[in-house]
């Protein structure tokens, strides 16, 4: 489907209620993980051309084999369920031996009595093996690339063997995963491995599934890579933030009797719900990337056919240098000095965040950059509030203005923001954006849904969380 058309009209037979069975199900439970992007270390992540990569990365890149296998042998001995789900990312970048070695924990796991459902998206193929990376000491190489035809066949195990249905061109399936729970679990990278769309031969399949689905008297449910609902309000007005057409593509899951959907790819973690104009509510829950703060696992339970429960577990520590600090204060800082090296940078060395932004040889740019780094590492909060006549509470008057960003940026991406009104960072950034509230009024932009976003508003919503706990939430479907 073209990029900007809409969902075409998709028709089947009348629905024939009588023969549509009720649901009957026992709770089912399983565990989720995300965004492994498991990278063989051996390969080469290390080295002065390796630091300087990592410099403005908020992912993990050598320490992944790591973490994956801290996390794979706690799942092992994990017992509250017997199944785990992945939503995509397995690799780092499509390295071949990284899928390799990924699927002999695999196969672990899954000899320890567990059973695996993975669907695989952008990061998992490469066509070109120049589009493959590692780095060591002596710079940059290329790896064997893994193309996106070879998918099917490396994780035919987990997934496509046991499904009740399976679109192989679009890698896509559904799987029986419990008596009277079915798994829709979505690819949609496009058919020739681009474009983050479904086309209409995957949309009619999709819908098909769905209604027998509701003909057999099951629970559906569904797995894909891309958030469908943008994981914070200002999101939405970043476009490869989340699934193209993706109301549309609500609309149709929720009016078929999908309410729920599992996703990642953003490194977040948020649980948000839609409503159609049928009525019909739809949750998405993304989760963040094993491999980034906040690195965590989800434990959920299907309880019925409209209740979910949601567990959030930390990731647990892994066998690295993390220089005397805990492992999630270790992530955290990673996802901090992407911020706080990017404005440092700004001050020192301009040109250096000028090739990263892709901004080129921009030699007017570079004086400006060079003073606004200067400014914004040194300004506090309470020297800002003086400046803008903004009541500062003392707590944060001293805060510099460069960690409170970061500070900032890296709870959107956490969950559960708390730089909310009442507190002493909410009033601050609420009370900034009223002063710039008139600016922001003048900003034409569109949501997932197609409807006009108060940015001033999605702001708000983004820095704090004033809705459901991201983390630990009891969902009624209906």
């Amino acid at each position: 489907m073209p990029k900007g058309e809409a969902l075409p009209k998709l028709h089947s037979p009348p629905s024939k209620l009588q023969n549509q069975k009720e649901i009957t199900m026992k709770p089912f439970s399983f565990y989720l993980i995300t965004d492994p992007h498991y990278f063989k270390n051996s390969l080469g992540a290390r080295g002065e051309a390796y630091d300087d990569f990592m410099r403005y990365e908020q992912k993990c890149f050598a320490e992944t084999q790591s973490i994956n296998e801290a996390v794979f042998d706690y799942l092992e001995g994990a017992n509250e369920a017997d199944t785990l789900l992945i939503a995509g990312d397995l690799s780092f970048n499509g390295e071949k031996e990284s899928h390799i070695e990924f699927i002999k924990h695999l196969n672990k796991l899954r000899e320890s009595g567990k059973k695996i459902y993975v669907v695989t998206a952008d990061h998992d193929f490469k066509e070109s093996r120049e589009d493959c990376f590692c780095i060591d000491e002596e710079g940059w190489h290329h790896p064997e690339n893994t193309p996106r035809a070879e998918l099917f066949d490396m994780y035919y195990e987990f997934g496509f063997k046991d499904a009740i249905a399976v679109d192989k061109q679009h890698l896509s399936y559904v799987a029986q995963v419990a008596d009277g729970v079915r798994l829709l679990a979505l690819n949609n990278d496009g058919p020739e491995g681009g474009g983050r769309f479904f086309d209409d031969k995957q949309l009619e399949w999709i819908k098909e599934q769905c209604q027998k689905a509701k003909d057999d008297g099951q629970m559906m449910f569904a797995m894909n890579h891309y958030p469908l609902i943008p994981g914070q309000p200002i999101l939405s007005v970043v476009k490869t933030s989340y699934q193209k057409h993706s109301y549309d593509v609500l609309t149709l899951l929720a009016d078929m009797g999908v309410h729920l959907v599992f996703t990642g790819h953003m490194h977040n973690q948020s649980i948000n719900v839609m409503q159609t104009e049928k009525g019909n509510k739809i949750y998405d829950v993304c989760t963040g990337s094993i491999i980034a703060d906040p690195s965590v696992i989800r434990h959920v339970t299907i309880e019925s056919e409209d209740t979910v429960d949601i567990k959030t577990i930390p990731a647990p520590d892994f066998d690295w240098d993390t220089q005397g600090k805990t492992c999630t204060q270790y992530l955290k800082d990673l996802f901090d000095n992407m911020i706080l090296n990017t404005l440092g940078d700004m001050a020192t060395d301009p040109e250096r965040v000028m090739r990263k932004l892709g901004m080129g040889d921009k030699k007017k740019m570079k004086p400006i950059i060079k003073l606004v780094g200067k400014r914004l590492n040194k300004v506090t909060i309470g020297h800002l509030c003086r400046v803008l006549w903004i009541k500062c509470d003392k707590s944060i008057r001293k805060k510099k203005l460069k960690t409170f960003a970061a500070d900032l940026v890296r709870q959107v991406f956490e969950g559960n923001q708390s730089f909310k009104e009442g507190t002493p960072e909410g009033d601050v950034f609420l009370k900034f954006i009223k002063k710039i509230r008139f600016a922001l009024k003048k900003i034409n932009a569109k949501g997932y849904d197609g409807k006009p976003v108060d940015i001033y508003e999605a702001l708000k919503n983004s820095a704090g969380n004033y809705d459901i706990d991201d983390y630990n939430a009891v969902l009624k479907l209906k």
